[in-house]
């Protein structure tokens, strides 16, 4: 593939900020009618695509910009402060197919990677079902929930669990197959992130080619520090790039809506003139700035350890992913604050606040940011060995 990216850090963030900057007018004109099919517009779709975006965790090898967490943060956080659906999309088809690029044999690569551009790839890494080793490959029966995006991919991986050896425990693999082999299951009617178009798919007795599998961790085929993170690493920066997008999109919010909107019967009383909600947003805008501020730190220091070819500890992965559920616990209130000083104004749909309450609310409920990780970190803390950092 020919996609070239600067090879500098700070070079590459500009790109990849200037990227999402050209596709705002698009993303955000398509916002309303993703609300109310279910999943992106095809406009919004191909702007992801074509403005390199999607890129943004592909080995270099593959014309991808293979970024660093910190600017991955950056760069979904600059996407859902203006659209939550569209940076959700972005993160998982990102993610999917910078697995696929890094891990998957070249036979396999061939095949995907074709006409000079990033395949149109979801993936779920859960697994959902078996997968019955046979001659060359393996047939797989599974049924997979979330698959955000699978509407306008091509390809969709998902993780299955092939049998152990003499009666050991299950093998873990992610299977990638075209969307035409699977059935999309249209039940994606929900309250927050409705334009992800996150429906299930499964696929029954499906053959998959051993060279369209992969494990992902370890050494990747292709491919540098980015896939020395570990599982939960890989994938936090932009979970917490979301909350913290929509934490302050909604002070935004609340605070334009402040200087115009009164609670009472006289325009004395207009929110911004309330000493308590000074108060309380000026202390919200800086826990924000506090959590994210904790994150980079993180993933600063991740990176150093992947930097010099390290895989990151799974130690360390369970403060990055508390940190990541910190994150999103202090957007959750960022969120919740704006929404009830909206008053009844917050409560219309067209309200960007109740916007940023039900897509907030949906991001929150991913298993990634699940309170558990504050457990795993305690039992670090407390010296404990065999500690279950996705359990």
């Amino acid at each position: 593939m020919n996609l070239p990216f600067p090879s500098g850090r700070q070079d590459k963030r500009r790109v990849l900020l200037d990227a999402v900057e050209s596709v705002r007018e698009v993303i955000t004109a398509g916002a309303e009618q993703a609300e109310r099919e279910g999943t992106l517009p095809p406009a919004t779709v191909d702007a992801l695509y074509d403005s390199r975006l999607m890129a943004l965790k592909l080995p270099v090898e593959l014309g991808g910009a293979e970024v660093d967490p910190v600017t991955l943060m950056d760069v979904i956080e600059a996407m859902a402060l203006y659209d939550a659906t569209a940076a959700w999309v972005l993160m998982v088809g990102a993610t999917s197919i910078g697995l696929a690029g890094a891990f998957l044999p070249g036979e396999a690569i061939q095949q995907i990677f074709t006409d000079d551009r990033v395949p149109r790839s979801v993936g779920v890494a859960a697994p959902g079902g078996d997968a019955e080793p046979t001659d060359g490959g393996f047939n797989i029966t599974a049924h997979w929930t979330f698959g955000s995006g699978t509407p306008h991919a091509e390809w969709i991986s998902g993780g299955v669990r092939i049998p152990g050896v003499k009666g050991g425990p299950p093998e873990i693999r992610r299977a990638i197959f075209r969307s035409s082999d699977a059935q999309i299951h249209d039940n994606w009617q929900v309250a927050g992130l409705r334009g992800t178009g996150s429906c299930d798919f499964s696929v029954s007795n499906l053959f998959v080619p051993e060279e369209f599998t992969f494990t992902p961790g370890g050494v990747p085929r292709r491919g540098g520090p980015l896939f020395l993170l570990g599982r939960a690493g890989f994938v936090i920066p932009e979970h917490a790039g979301v909350a913290l997008g929509l934490g302050f999109r909604s002070l935004n919010s609340i605070i334009e809506l402040a200087k115009s909107k009164s609670r009472g019967t006289s325009s004395r009383y207009l929110i911004a003139n309330r000493p308590a909600f000074q108060g309380e947003i000026g202390q919200m805008e800086i826990r924000l700035r506090a959590a994210r501020s904790l994150m980079v730190n993180v993933l600063e220091e991740a990176w150093e350890v992947a930097s010099q070819g390290s895989p990151v500890s799974l130690e360390f992965q369970s403060i990055m992913r508390s940190c990541c559920v910190y994150v999103t616990e202090t957007a959750m209130d960022a969120v919740n604050l704006a929404f009830r000083n909206g008053g009844g104004e917050a409560l219309r749909e067209s309200s960007d606040l109740q916007q940023c309450l039900r897509d907030m609310h949906g991001v929150a409920q991913h298993y990634m940011v699940s309170r558990t990780s504050y457990e795993a970190h305690g039992q670090h803390l407390l010296g404990m060995t065999d500690v279950d950092l996705m359990r």
